[in-house]
């Protein structure tokens, strides 16, 4: 009996572990843009020696979740994984309505809007409307991520969460801020513009990823006033002079506060994000 409760414990083990290091390849595809990569490469960016690496690609490939360039013998995410995360995404655009929002307000703003969402430390964006001039985002594209705290909707989203939280956010992303110095402020800047989102009730800078471009965030809030998305513009730096600023943040705060009891619904659906990092 004890050797039969050994044997589970181990067969368990190792398919969590199988599972491990298939997510760990697929995240290392999605990291790979449009290009098709190696497998050399694949099982460097993992930290997995070839074989496993070309294994558990195989079988990947088995489940349609992955696909071999014919041309180049590369790796990629297929259209089915594509079309799973297309499907994933519906409870945090609720069936549309989000990106109903996201157009309307670049056809009224005539610039990009973006849609993100907290995810653990993260803010991940879910949606996006490009305007008449495309601007580089601190996600680069949906289902882009970054630290919260970088980028306007990054900052909206951790100035509006409680104090014990975003202390421990700031700490936590602390160093992985630090590798992209160029884009994120040093710790006494975060903490100025926190103060200042607070006051405000918004999120902007005169600068974005390039000196010309630049963005304003408004949060958006839970029931209990703690942020869990945040709405953003992405434009040209001429476009917030003349006090156009203000009626960008009027039109996004409006936005987001017919968006708020959406995702306030479907709250409990999506995995508490502090705990999701917390135990990770």
């Amino acid at each position: 009996m004890k050797k039969t409760t050994l044997g589970k414990a181990n067969l368990d083990e190792n398919r969590s572990g199988q599972l491990t290091r298939s997510f760990a390849v697929i995240r290392a595809l999605a990291q790979g843009n449009d290009d098709a990569r190696r497998v050399i490469d694949i099982a460097r960016s993992v930290g997995l020696p070839e074989s496993t690496t070309h294994r558990i690609l195989g079988g990947l490939i088995a489940e349609g979740v992955v696909e071999q360039c014919r041309k180049t013998r590369g790796y990629r995410l297929s259209v089915e994984f594509f079309s799973l995360g297309t499907m994933a995404r519906e409870p945090y655009t609720h069936d549309g309505f989000i990106g109903d929002v996201l157009e309307s307000l670049c056809a009224d703003l005539g610039d990009s809007t973006f849609f993100l969402v907290r995810r653990g430390f993260d803010a991940i964006c879910m949606d996006m409307c490009e305007g008449p001039v495309p601007v580089r985002s601190y996600t680069g594209r949906i289902g882009g991520r970054m630290p919260l705290g970088t980028g306007e909707g990054g900052l909206a989203i951790l100035a509006f969460l409680p104090e014990a939280e975003r202390e421990e956010i700031i700490r936590a992303n602390w160093a992985i801020r630090q590798e992209h110095s160029e884009i994120a402020d040093d710790e006494q800047t975060l903490r100025a513009r926190i103060h200042l989102a607070q006051k405000l009730g918004y999120v902007t800078r005169d600068r974005g990823i390039i000196d010309a471009m630049t963005g304003v965030s408004v949060p958006i809030l839970d029931r209990l006033g703690s942020a869990v998305a945040a709405l953003s513009v992405g434009a040209l730096a001429q476009r917030f002079q003349a006090g156009r600023l203000e009626l960008v943040v009027q039109r996004l705060k409006l936005a987001a506060d017919a968006i708020a009891p959406s995702v306030d619904r479907y709250r409990m659906r999506i995995p508490n994000p502090y705990m999701a990092n917390a135990t990770a």
